[in-house]
């Protein structure tokens, strides 16, 4: 009896663990890396669609969403290049919405 308490103990942990972790600016980077070809006007949407809806499955607390926006924030100064409208009309162009504008004036401290 022991021997399945702990099996199943075992198998919660390995089932809830990666879902109770926090949203990190890797994941945001890596899910909108295949829309840059895109907001630098050098190529199609492609498959950015499934990264920033990967990302809005992933950012399912305040503190994630605040974590996507700051990241995106972060990364949008670092590359050159981005077309700040075509960034903001992303979640329009992808059929999502988001609780926040995607745009470098955005007060991330503010996204709920």
């Amino acid at each position: 009896m022991v021997g399945k308490i702990a099996c199943f103990v075992f198998f919660c942990m390995v089932v809830v663990a990666p879902h109770a972790e926090a949203l990190t600016c890797g994941q945001v980077t890596g899910g909108v890396a295949p829309c840059l070809p895109y907001l630098t006007g050098r190529g199609p949407l492609g498959g950015c669609c499934g990264g920033i809806k990967g990302l809005l499955g992933a950012a399912k607390t305040p503190a994630d969403r605040k974590t996507a926006c700051t990241c995106l924030k972060s990364a949008a100064n670092a590359i050159k290049g981005i077309d700040v409208a075509k960034a903001a009309g992303l979640p329009a162009a992808c059929g999502v919405n988001i609780p926040y504008k995607i745009s470098p004036s955005t007060d991330c401290s503010k996204v709920q």
